[in-house]
């Protein structure tokens, strides 16, 4: 993967790139994450979209906050966001987190941000259905995937069609979950329930969704989102099937099907 661009240094020679890769707090900072992020990168990079990061300008969009009833916190950071991004006279941002995608495509409006705002899935469905993203056969011929439908994807912002387009054209077997669309199951770390205790109650809902997946018979678990990703996978592992079903986001298996680095 070459050098990832970044929107201070393009300034400074008077470029502007093609879109914004905001990379969100979990694709910045937690590992799991962060094999997203390369991989979208990976993928931007092979169909030649010339893109670029804020870097050390990027701060959280604000979500978790304002989700935990904190509007002072909220209302700071994404103004220094917005202040930011006009700066640079951004116009089009991706994004690999449902969560930032919601936040600064609804949210930042009624700030003075207004962008032309893709989550990852509907990016790379749109390469494909374009022809300029191709994925090669064999990697996952014989597999059972299913896909667990985000919240903030899904529902809050109806998104439904563009991640099962980018898993069809992969050569595995899609099986629809038990719950999943407009029906399906919180991962249970939306609205910064992710940074609570638990409550009281019977079961986790990371370990319920995870026994769905199980049930489904599924090998390969794809998701949209950080927070699912790290949430399914610590109810697979809890229930002790890690090395049985794997969790990965869209973009990781489009890299791996491709076999780019």
């Amino acid at each position: 993967m070459k050098k990832i661009k970044v929107m201070s240094e393009l300034a400074v020679e008077n470029l502007k790139p093609e879109i914004l890769f905001w990379v969100g707090c979990a694709g910045s900072y937690d590992a799991r994450a962060q094999r997203v992020t390369k991989a979208l990168s990976t993928i931007l990079q092979n169909v030649g979209i010339d893109f670029a990061i804020l870097g050390t300008e990027e701060s959280c969009t604000g979500d978790p906050a304002r989700r935990a009833g904190n509007e002072f916190v909220f209302q700071m950071t994404a103004n220094q966001n917005v202040q930011t991004m006009n700066m640079y006279d951004v116009k089009k941002i991706v994004t690999a987190c449902p969560h930032c995608f919601n936040t600064i495509k609804n949210e930042y409006p009624a700030l003075g941000g207004h962008y032309d705002v893709v989550h990852h899935t509907q990016l790379i469905s749109t390469l494909i259905e374009e022809g300029r993203l191709t994925i090669e056969g064999g990697a996952y011929k014989g597999k059972k995937i299913t896909y667990h439908d985000s919240c903030y994807l899904g529902r809050v912002n109806g998104e439904y069609e563009a991640p099962r387009r980018a898993i069809e054209a992969l050569d595995g077997d899609l099986t629809e979950l038990k719950r999943s669309r407009a029906n399906g199951l919180c991962c249970g770390a939306g609205g910064a329930q992710m940074f609570k205790e638990n409550e009281p109650g019977d079961k986790r809902i990371n370990t319920e969704r995870a026994e769905e997946v199980l049930s489904s018979g599924a090998d390969i678990v794809a998701a949209n989102c950080p927070f699912c990703i790290t949430m399914i996978s610590d109810g697979i592992t809890a229930k002790e099937k890690q090395d049985d079903v794997m969790v990965f986001d869209i973009s990781e298996l489009i890299v791996n099907a491709n076999g780019w680095s």
